[in-house]
């Protein structure tokens, strides 16, 4: 177990990300994705994160239903922006999760100071949802170092989400070193630091271990959230994180296979892929959206397309 920083949140070291399970990567039904939630909390995970652009919270809801609320903990984000928005998303979360109350609430895909600036109200809201205890702690997720940085200058940020693996896949404004270096600085000041895409959003699966074991040598971490589709893989990950490497023999290794964004052929090219991604991942080429070298298959691409033609496989 590790607590979150000052927040006195206590979580399993491996958290369950559950992007996996959304409609628009793996696509399980709400009895497969609850039974693994539940199979994954029996093998001693109680922490899951998810999001409202995910559309999985009926998937969490069934997959927690005979798990103790003060045994798990739950972290949700979501794109508030204003008073309004930051209540609507947090009574939804609450509503279709079953819950009086979320663990973590995060701001999701914050960039700059300027990003921060421009959501301010809704993270004072989030703040003073807090004190009224509709939420434990109050956070953000982000792809960039310098938005780690200028969380310094917000006392309602208690908790960071960032991306970080091994590569730096993903990071958009510096290097791996970079954002290392900024998350050390937070950890000391006693932010709660879990983090996202070990794996590079599947682009490592062929390095695995030596993803995995940089992850576990970070001591600034207290938590990764890692996406699980099956329970081979949450054998594999709990076996890693509960019980050390030199506890892994060789027929314990898995064969994850290669993931990929696919478009179907009957994409229009409208653009709308593009525009939302953040990474620059995908383009038009030849009238159809194609993705490229810099997707880190998250899949919110596909949460922005009219023809449903875009998933991650």
């Amino acid at each position: 177990m590790a607590r979150l920083g000052n927040t006195g949140i206590e979580v399993s070291k491996l958290c369950f990300g559950s992007l996996t399970l959304s409609s628009f990567q793996a696509n399980l039904s709400v009895r497969e994705g609850a039974k693994l939630i539940q199979y994954a909390y029996d093998k001693g995970i109680d922490f899951i994160d998810t999001a409202e652009i995910y559309e999985n919270y009926s998937i969490i809801k069934e997959g927690i239903k005979n798990i103790p609320k003060d045994k798990y903990t739950i972290a949700s984000k979501a794109y508030s922006y204003d008073v309004k928005t930051a209540q609507d998303s947090v009574a939804k979360a609450m509503k279709e999760l079953s819950v009086d109350y979320l663990d973590i609430f995060l701001l999701h895909e914050q960039e700059s100071e300027h990003t921060l600036r421009g959501h301010y109200e809704a993270l004072e809201e989030l703040f003073r949802l807090k004190e009224k205890g509709y939420i434990r702690s109050v956070g953000i997720s982000t792809h960039f170092v310098n938005c780690v940085k200028a969380s310094e200058k917000y006392k309602e940020i208690e908790i960071i989400h960032p991306i970080l693996n091994y590569k730096g896949i993903g990071i958009q404004d510096g290097t791996r070193e970079d954002m290392v270096s900024a998350l050390k600085r937070r950890h000391e000041q006693g932010i709660g630091i879990y983090t996202m895409k070990a794996l590079g959003g599947g682009h490592l699966i062929s390095h695995q271990k030596e993803a995995m074991e940089w992850v576990l040598e970070q001591d600034f971490l207290h938590s990764t959230a890692i996406g699980m589709q099956s329970t081979e893989e949450i054998d594999y990950n709990t076996h890693l994180f509960f019980q050390g490497k030199e506890n892994l023999s060789a027929k314990e290794s898995i064969d994850k296979k290669e993931r990929k964004l696919i478009v179907d052929d009957y994409c229009i090219g409208c653009g709308n892929c593009v525009r939302r991604c953040k990474q620059n991942g995908i383009e038009i080429i030849d009238g159809q959206a194609t993705p490229n070298e810099n997707c880190i298959l998250c899949g919110y691409c596909a949460t922005v397309c009219p023809d449903f033609c875009i998933k991650v496989v």
